[in-house]
């Protein structure tokens, strides 16, 4: 999708709000930010707890067995959204804190956090929306645009769509672990890559091995040793429901920050001797935000603050919604369109979108002026 690029003065002046923008915001942050992300880890952990021992109660009336699925996948939802995606991003480092920290932290995923840290915050936070360099967008499954040429598969990736969003985990694990390059025949030359290609392979399998022993092994085996092997594959079912439940809601958010229908992409071409004020406006035009709840933004991890994350990806989301609408209305005096809406708003303008590219140009232009 083409663009209209503001003049240079118009994005350099865009530039110095949104840098000032930033500055405030970041020179509050203190001892109210660690404070906030420790009690979010407080509250992940009694959930995560409570949840495993409440489904264990589904013994005795199956009640308590969805009480406790529901608990553990909110609190898998906190672990993933609000607590690893952003602590991975780096931005507690300041608090020195050994165990909140970009550099040790792991979430409760299949995907490697070492890997996860490589990929997707250096490419996707660098070449946003860049067709050939940012394989977020679509990841690798999706045709969301006309920069991808057609193929025959895309008639189903509405079905693919749906695949995606249930097993998102494990597609965005495979996703990292590709963008290594170790697969497929596309290997970088070693000197390319901080670890060796073995040692890739090894973290990516010992991360499933421990995530699908904890899940779908060892808490079920204690519950059943206990209370019997019915309470074996009840537990299992459970932690299941749990993973997908935790899927299901982060594709659902991060397809709303990235694939609405009036997100943009960009050619490489376009994006050439692109000057910081040029790099914010790529930013902007290429993410969605959402409107809603305090509850909402908590839960989809602050990235409901899409926009804002993009511009600022080491700021602690607990400060986006307070940059919002300074962003927002430097947006609105400089002429850049800024896209938010509801939840279900903007991803039914996210199936729009994939339901669009799934039809060959010239079948869609047809259709258009039939």
């Amino acid at each position: 999708m083409t663009t209209h690029l503001p003049s240079a003065d118009t994005l350099e002046s865009f530039r110095k709000e949104l840098d000032e923008i930033r500055d405030e915001a970041m020179a509050k942050v203190g001892q109210e930010d660690a404070d906030y992300i420790r009690k979010i880890i407080r509250v992940q952990r009694v959930l995560e707890f409570a949840g495993r021992a409440v489904m264990v109660a589904g013994f005795y009336h199956w009640i308590w067995w969805v009480v406790g699925v529901v608990m553990l996948g909110v609190a898998k939802i906190l672990d993933n959204m609000e607590i690893g995606h952003n602590v991975m991003h780096g931005q507690y480092d300041w608090m020195n804190d050994p165990h909140i920290n970009s550099r040790t932290f792991d979430w409760d995923n299949v995907c490697d956090g070492e890997s996860w840290r490589r990929t997707h915050n250096y490419e996707h936070h660098t070449y946003t929306n860049i067709i050939g360099k940012d394989r977020d967008f679509g990841y690798d499954t999706l045709r969301l645009s006309d920069d991808v040429k057609w193929k025959g598969h895309y008639r189903w990736q509405l079905l693919r769509m749906f695949i995606l969003m249930m097993s998102f985990q494990w597609a965005v694990a495979y996703h990292e672990l590709f963008g290594e390059r170790i697969f497929v025949g596309k290997r970088r030359p070693e000197g390319k890559l901080p670890i060796s290609h073995a040692q890739l392979i090894k973290d990516f399998f010992s991360k499933i091995r421990r995530a699908v022993f904890r899940d779908y092994l060892f808490y079920p085996a204690v519950v059943g040793i206990v209370l019997g092997w019915p309470m074996f594959f009840a537990i299992l079912a459970g932690n299941l429901v749990a993973n997908v439940l935790r899927n299901i809601w982060a594709n659902i958010i991060i397809f709303c920050g990235h694939f609405t229908e009036d997100v943009h992409t960009f050619s490489l071409e376009e994006c050439e001797n692109e000057s910081r004020g040029q790099w914010y406006y790529r930013q902007i035009l290429g993410s969605s935000n959402l409107e809603g709840s305090k509850l909402l933004h908590i839960m989809s991890g602050h990235l409901s603050r899409q926009v804002e994350h993009h511009l600022f990806p080491d700021m602690p989301s607990y400060r986006y919604g307070e940059v919002a609408e300074k962003v927002r209305d430097t947006c609105r005096r400089h002429g850049i369109p800024y896209n938010t809406g509801t939840l279900w708003g903007q991803y039914s303008t996210v199936v729009k979108r994939v339901i669009k590219y799934s039809k060959p140009p010239k079948a869609r232009q047809e259709l258009a002026n039939a």
